[in-house]
Protein backbone atom coordinates (compact mmCIF):
# COMPACT_ATOMS: atom_id res chain seq x y z
CA UNK A 1 0.00 0.00 0.00
CA UNK A 2 1.29 3.15 -0.70
CA UNK A 3 1.66 5.27 2.67
CA UNK A 4 2.38 9.11 2.87
CA UNK A 5 5.67 10.07 4.61
CA UNK A 6 7.55 13.08 6.38
CA UNK A 7 11.12 13.82 4.99
CA UNK A 8 12.44 14.74 8.32
CA UNK A 9 11.43 10.88 9.49
CA UNK A 10 13.30 9.39 6.07
CA UNK A 11 16.89 8.12 6.12
CA UNK A 12 19.05 11.22 5.84
CA UNK A 13 20.57 10.10 3.00
CA UNK A 14 18.06 9.77 -0.26
CA UNK A 15 20.54 6.63 -1.22
CA UNK A 16 18.68 5.14 1.51
CA UNK A 17 15.06 6.37 0.22
CA UNK A 18 14.31 3.30 -2.00
CA UNK A 19 14.32 1.01 0.89
CA UNK A 20 11.86 2.48 2.57
CA UNK A 21 9.33 3.81 0.82
CA UNK A 22 6.89 1.70 -0.65
CA UNK A 23 6.78 2.60 -4.53
CA UNK A 24 7.11 5.33 -6.34
CA UNK A 25 5.94 8.27 -7.79
CA UNK A 26 5.44 10.46 -4.76
CA UNK A 27 3.86 13.71 -4.46
CA UNK A 28 6.29 16.07 -2.93
CA UNK A 29 5.17 18.35 -0.83
CA UNK A 30 6.90 21.30 0.90
CA UNK A 31 8.17 18.07 4.25
CA UNK A 32 5.22 15.64 2.90
CA UNK A 33 5.67 12.89 0.66
CA UNK A 34 2.25 11.98 -0.49
CA UNK A 35 0.34 8.78 -3.08
CA UNK A 36 1.12 10.32 -6.43
CA UNK A 37 -1.34 12.65 -7.45
CA UNK A 38 -1.84 12.66 -11.23
CA UNK A 39 -0.75 16.26 -13.08
CA UNK A 40 0.98 16.80 -16.06
CA UNK A 41 4.61 16.93 -16.00
CA UNK A 42 5.60 19.44 -18.81
CA UNK A 43 9.27 18.89 -17.61
CA UNK A 44 11.77 17.09 -15.65
CA UNK A 45 14.25 17.69 -12.71
CA UNK A 46 16.96 15.59 -12.45
CA UNK A 47 19.65 16.27 -9.55
CA UNK A 48 22.90 14.05 -8.47
CA UNK A 49 24.79 14.48 -5.70
CA UNK A 50 27.57 12.04 -4.23
CA UNK A 51 25.80 12.30 -0.75
CA UNK A 52 22.34 13.90 -1.39
CA UNK A 53 20.22 14.45 1.34
CA UNK A 54 16.78 15.26 3.01
CA UNK A 55 17.48 18.51 3.99
CA UNK A 56 18.71 19.43 0.18
CA UNK A 57 15.52 17.92 -1.08
CA UNK A 58 13.70 19.66 1.23
CA UNK A 59 15.33 22.93 0.07
CA UNK A 60 14.48 22.03 -3.26
CA UNK A 61 11.11 21.32 -2.87
CA UNK A 62 10.40 24.59 -0.75
CA UNK A 63 12.09 26.91 -3.91
CA UNK A 64 10.17 24.86 -6.45
CA UNK A 65 7.17 25.21 -4.38
CA UNK A 66 7.74 29.04 -3.60
CA UNK A 67 6.38 29.83 -6.89
CA UNK A 68 2.98 27.54 -6.55
CA UNK A 69 4.43 24.50 -8.61
CA UNK A 70 4.20 20.87 -7.51
CA UNK A 71 6.86 18.32 -7.74
CA UNK A 72 6.78 14.63 -8.31
CA UNK A 73 9.41 12.42 -6.98
CA UNK A 74 9.26 10.22 -10.10
CA UNK A 75 12.24 7.46 -8.73
CA UNK A 76 15.41 7.81 -7.01
CA UNK A 77 18.94 5.64 -7.50
CA UNK A 78 22.70 5.58 -7.05
CA UNK A 79 24.35 5.17 -9.67
CA UNK A 80 28.58 5.71 -10.72
CA UNK A 81 29.13 6.48 -6.76
CA UNK A 82 26.40 9.07 -6.87
CA UNK A 83 22.96 9.56 -6.01
CA UNK A 84 20.21 10.49 -8.71
CA UNK A 85 17.22 11.60 -8.51
CA UNK A 86 14.27 12.57 -11.36
CA UNK A 87 11.43 14.89 -10.16
CA UNK A 88 8.20 16.03 -12.71
CA UNK A 89 7.11 19.51 -12.39
CA UNK A 90 3.59 21.00 -14.23
CA UNK A 91 5.94 24.08 -15.27
CA UNK A 92 8.25 24.66 -18.61
CA UNK A 93 11.29 24.27 -18.91
CA UNK A 94 12.60 28.47 -18.87
CA UNK A 95 10.34 28.43 -14.83
CA UNK A 96 11.53 25.82 -13.35
CA UNK A 97 15.67 26.94 -14.71
CA UNK A 98 14.70 30.48 -12.94
CA UNK A 99 13.72 29.15 -10.01
CA UNK A 100 16.52 27.08 -9.40
CA UNK A 101 19.19 29.63 -10.49
CA UNK A 102 18.11 31.80 -7.60
CA UNK A 103 20.26 29.72 -5.43
CA UNK A 104 23.80 28.31 -5.64
CA UNK A 105 23.23 24.28 -5.15
CA UNK A 106 25.89 21.48 -3.74
CA UNK A 107 24.44 19.09 -6.26
CA UNK A 108 24.11 19.11 -9.97
CA UNK A 109 20.40 19.73 -11.49
CA UNK A 110 18.82 19.87 -15.49
CA UNK A 111 16.06 20.82 -16.42
CA UNK A 112 14.27 19.05 -19.38
CA UNK A 113 11.24 19.13 -21.21
CA UNK A 114 11.85 15.61 -22.38
CA UNK A 115 13.81 12.45 -21.58
CA UNK A 116 16.60 11.11 -24.16
CA UNK A 117 14.60 7.72 -25.47
CA UNK A 118 17.41 5.12 -25.16
CA UNK A 119 15.43 2.48 -27.21
CA UNK A 120 15.77 5.10 -30.30
CA UNK A 121 18.93 6.03 -32.70
CA UNK A 122 21.14 8.98 -31.25
CA UNK A 123 24.22 10.87 -31.39
CA UNK A 124 26.85 12.37 -28.94
CA UNK A 125 28.96 15.09 -30.47
CA UNK A 126 32.10 16.13 -28.14
CA UNK A 127 34.35 19.02 -28.06
CA UNK A 128 37.51 18.01 -26.98
CA UNK A 129 39.47 20.42 -25.18
CA UNK A 130 38.37 20.54 -21.48
CA UNK A 131 35.47 18.15 -22.60
CA UNK A 132 36.38 15.46 -23.18
CA UNK A 133 40.24 15.38 -22.48
CA UNK A 134 41.34 18.10 -19.27
CA UNK A 135 43.11 20.09 -20.61
CA UNK A 136 43.81 22.46 -23.69
CA UNK A 137 46.33 21.02 -26.13
CA UNK A 138 46.97 24.08 -27.83
CA UNK A 139 48.07 25.97 -24.48
CA UNK A 140 50.54 22.62 -23.35
CA UNK A 141 52.58 22.55 -26.72
CA UNK A 142 53.12 26.59 -26.49
CA UNK A 143 54.60 25.78 -22.95
CA UNK A 144 56.32 23.20 -24.23
CA UNK A 145 57.66 25.47 -26.89
CA UNK A 146 58.47 28.50 -24.75
CA UNK A 147 55.69 30.67 -25.69
CA UNK A 148 53.03 29.54 -23.07
CA UNK A 149 51.68 32.29 -21.07
CA UNK A 150 50.92 34.96 -24.34
CA UNK A 151 49.15 31.61 -26.10
CA UNK A 152 47.15 30.53 -22.72
CA UNK A 153 45.91 34.08 -22.76
CA UNK A 154 44.76 34.49 -26.06
CA UNK A 155 43.19 30.88 -25.20
CA UNK A 156 41.44 31.56 -22.18
CA UNK A 157 39.54 35.02 -23.94
CA UNK A 158 38.74 32.95 -27.20
CA UNK A 159 36.77 30.70 -24.50
CA UNK A 160 35.33 33.24 -23.41
CA UNK A 161 33.99 34.47 -26.40
CA UNK A 162 35.87 37.87 -26.21
CA UNK A 163 37.88 36.99 -29.68
CA UNK A 164 37.21 35.61 -32.43
CA UNK A 165 37.71 31.86 -33.17
CA UNK A 166 39.32 31.79 -36.19
CA UNK A 167 41.24 34.42 -35.82
CA UNK A 168 42.67 33.78 -32.08
CA UNK A 169 43.53 30.34 -33.76
CA UNK A 170 45.60 31.43 -36.13
CA UNK A 171 47.24 33.84 -34.29
CA UNK A 172 48.07 31.28 -31.38
CA UNK A 173 49.15 29.11 -34.19
CA UNK A 174 51.01 31.27 -35.75
CA UNK A 175 52.92 31.31 -32.47
CA UNK A 176 54.33 28.06 -32.69
CA UNK A 177 56.32 28.06 -35.86
CA UNK A 178 59.15 26.12 -35.79
CA UNK A 179 58.18 23.82 -32.35
CA UNK A 180 59.29 20.96 -33.40
CA UNK A 181 56.83 17.99 -34.38
CA UNK A 182 57.72 15.57 -30.70
CA UNK A 183 56.17 17.88 -28.98
CA UNK A 184 52.76 17.21 -30.01
CA UNK A 185 53.79 14.11 -29.49
CA UNK A 186 54.75 14.25 -26.00
CA UNK A 187 51.37 16.06 -25.49
CA UNK A 188 49.23 13.29 -26.98
CA UNK A 189 51.45 10.58 -24.55
CA UNK A 190 50.24 12.08 -21.49
CA UNK A 191 46.52 13.77 -22.25
CA UNK A 192 44.88 13.74 -18.73
CA UNK A 193 40.92 12.19 -19.74
CA UNK A 194 37.90 13.74 -17.95
CA UNK A 195 36.72 12.03 -15.84
CA UNK A 196 33.41 9.33 -16.76
CA UNK A 197 34.92 9.70 -20.18
CA UNK A 198 35.75 5.97 -19.88
CA UNK A 199 32.15 5.54 -18.14
CA UNK A 200 29.92 7.21 -21.16
CA UNK A 201 31.74 5.56 -23.76
CA UNK A 202 31.09 2.49 -22.22
CA UNK A 203 27.62 3.21 -21.98
CA UNK A 204 26.77 5.02 -25.31
CA UNK A 205 28.50 1.30 -27.04
CA UNK A 206 25.51 -0.44 -24.37
CA UNK A 207 22.55 1.31 -25.99
CA UNK A 208 24.30 1.42 -30.18
CA UNK A 209 24.56 5.55 -29.96
CA UNK A 210 27.35 6.84 -32.34
CA UNK A 211 29.58 9.12 -30.22
CA UNK A 212 31.81 11.46 -31.91
CA UNK A 213 34.30 14.76 -31.37
CA UNK A 214 33.91 18.45 -33.22
CA UNK A 215 37.06 20.59 -32.15
CA UNK A 216 38.48 23.90 -33.05
CA UNK A 217 41.76 21.56 -31.27
CA UNK A 218 43.76 19.69 -33.79
CA UNK A 219 43.48 16.38 -35.23
CA UNK A 220 46.60 15.17 -34.29
CA UNK A 221 44.98 14.49 -31.03
CA UNK A 222 41.84 13.76 -31.62
CA UNK A 223 42.54 10.90 -33.47
CA UNK A 224 44.59 9.88 -31.10
CA UNK A 225 41.58 9.85 -28.96
CA UNK A 226 39.66 8.06 -31.80
CA UNK A 227 42.21 5.23 -32.35
CA UNK A 228 42.33 4.55 -28.25
CA UNK A 229 39.44 4.92 -26.84
CA UNK A 230 36.75 4.21 -30.64
CA UNK A 231 35.13 7.34 -30.94
CA UNK A 232 33.22 7.20 -34.81
CA UNK A 233 34.21 10.15 -36.26
CA UNK A 234 36.64 13.24 -35.22
CA UNK A 235 36.73 16.91 -37.13
CA UNK A 236 39.61 19.04 -36.21
CA UNK A 237 41.94 21.37 -37.31
CA UNK A 238 45.01 20.05 -39.44
CA UNK A 239 48.34 21.47 -38.23
CA UNK A 240 50.77 21.94 -40.91
CA UNK A 241 53.83 20.19 -40.41
CA UNK A 242 56.96 20.55 -43.06
CA UNK A 243 60.22 18.57 -42.05
CA UNK A 244 59.26 17.74 -38.78
CA UNK A 245 58.59 21.12 -37.66
CA UNK A 246 55.44 22.98 -37.27
CA UNK A 247 54.85 25.79 -40.20
CA UNK A 248 52.42 27.99 -37.60
CA UNK A 249 49.96 27.67 -39.85
CA UNK A 250 46.74 25.48 -40.08
CA UNK A 251 45.60 23.48 -43.31
CA UNK A 252 42.31 24.59 -45.05
CA UNK A 253 39.35 26.08 -43.17
CA UNK A 254 38.82 26.36 -39.29
CA UNK A 255 36.71 24.31 -37.36
CA UNK A 256 34.55 27.05 -35.76
CA UNK A 257 31.06 27.16 -33.67
CA UNK A 258 29.28 27.01 -37.08
CA UNK A 259 31.55 24.25 -38.26
CA UNK A 260 30.24 22.26 -34.81
CA UNK A 261 26.74 22.78 -35.58
CA UNK A 262 26.60 21.81 -38.99
CA UNK A 263 29.21 18.67 -38.48
CA UNK A 264 25.86 17.80 -35.70
CA UNK A 265 23.55 17.67 -38.42
CA UNK A 266 25.51 15.84 -40.91
CA UNK A 267 26.86 13.05 -38.77
CA UNK A 268 22.43 12.93 -37.57
CA UNK A 269 21.95 12.21 -40.77
CA UNK A 270 24.61 10.20 -41.62
CA UNK A 271 24.47 7.39 -38.82
CA UNK A 272 20.72 7.61 -38.80
CA UNK A 273 20.05 9.56 -35.45
CA UNK A 274 17.02 10.50 -34.79
CA UNK A 275 18.19 12.26 -31.26
CA UNK A 276 21.40 14.42 -30.55
CA UNK A 277 23.34 15.27 -27.55
CA UNK A 278 26.18 18.18 -27.63
CA UNK A 279 28.73 18.58 -25.28
CA UNK A 280 31.20 21.59 -24.50
CA UNK A 281 32.45 23.90 -22.54
CA UNK A 282 33.43 26.82 -24.12
CA UNK A 283 31.89 29.69 -26.29
CA UNK A 284 32.91 27.96 -29.38
CA UNK A 285 30.38 25.31 -28.65
CA UNK A 286 27.24 27.12 -27.68
CA UNK A 287 25.89 26.69 -31.58
CA UNK A 288 26.63 23.02 -31.54
CA UNK A 289 24.38 22.73 -28.00
CA UNK A 290 21.80 24.87 -29.25
CA UNK A 291 21.23 22.93 -32.38
CA UNK A 292 21.39 19.49 -30.50
CA UNK A 293 18.19 18.30 -28.67
CA UNK A 294 19.96 17.98 -25.26
CA UNK A 295 22.76 20.48 -25.10
CA UNK A 296 25.30 20.24 -22.31
CA UNK A 297 27.37 22.40 -21.03
CA UNK A 298 30.21 21.05 -18.38
CA UNK A 299 32.80 22.84 -16.22
CA UNK A 300 31.78 25.77 -18.46
CA UNK A 301 32.60 29.38 -18.93
CA UNK A 302 29.73 31.43 -17.29
CA UNK A 303 28.30 32.98 -20.34
CA UNK A 304 28.12 29.12 -21.20
CA UNK A 305 26.27 28.08 -18.74
CA UNK A 306 23.87 30.83 -19.00
CA UNK A 307 23.11 30.05 -22.58
CA UNK A 308 22.96 26.01 -22.54
CA UNK A 309 20.05 24.33 -21.83
CA UNK A 310 22.16 21.79 -19.23
CA UNK A 311 25.13 22.70 -17.45
CA UNK A 312 26.89 20.52 -15.19
CA UNK A 313 29.21 22.00 -12.55
CA UNK A 314 29.96 19.94 -9.90
CA UNK A 315 30.40 15.84 -11.13
CA UNK A 316 32.17 15.29 -14.69
CA UNK A 317 31.19 13.02 -17.88
CA UNK A 318 29.62 10.54 -15.61
CA UNK A 319 26.47 13.29 -14.92
CA UNK A 320 26.01 12.63 -18.78
CA UNK A 321 25.67 9.08 -18.09
CA UNK A 322 22.86 10.03 -15.42
CA UNK A 323 20.78 12.30 -18.14
CA UNK A 324 21.38 9.69 -20.65
CA UNK A 325 19.44 6.98 -18.69
CA UNK A 326 17.17 9.47 -16.70
CA UNK A 327 13.97 7.82 -18.58
CA UNK A 328 14.33 4.79 -16.41
CA UNK A 329 13.91 6.68 -13.15
CA UNK A 330 10.12 7.61 -14.65
CA UNK A 331 7.54 5.99 -12.87
CA UNK A 332 4.71 7.97 -14.77
CA UNK A 333 3.18 11.47 -15.67
CA UNK A 334 -0.11 12.06 -16.39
Amino acid sequence: MHHSHRLSQLPPLVADWPSVLDDFPYQLSGEDLAPHVSIACHCQLLIWAPALTSEQLNQLSLTVQADGRQLVLQGARVMLGATTVLLSAECNEQELKASLETQDWEFDWVVMSRLPNLHQPGLILMDMDSTTIQIECIDEIAALAGVGAEVSAVTAAAMRGELDFEQSLRARVGKLADAPEAILQQVADSMPLMPGLKDLLSFVKQIDWKVAIASGGFTYFAERLQQDLGFDRVVANQLEIIDGKLTGQVLGGVVDAQVKADTLKALAQEFGATQTMAIGDGANDLLMLAESDFGVAIHAKPLVQAKAQMAIRHSDLDGVVRILSASELLSGCA
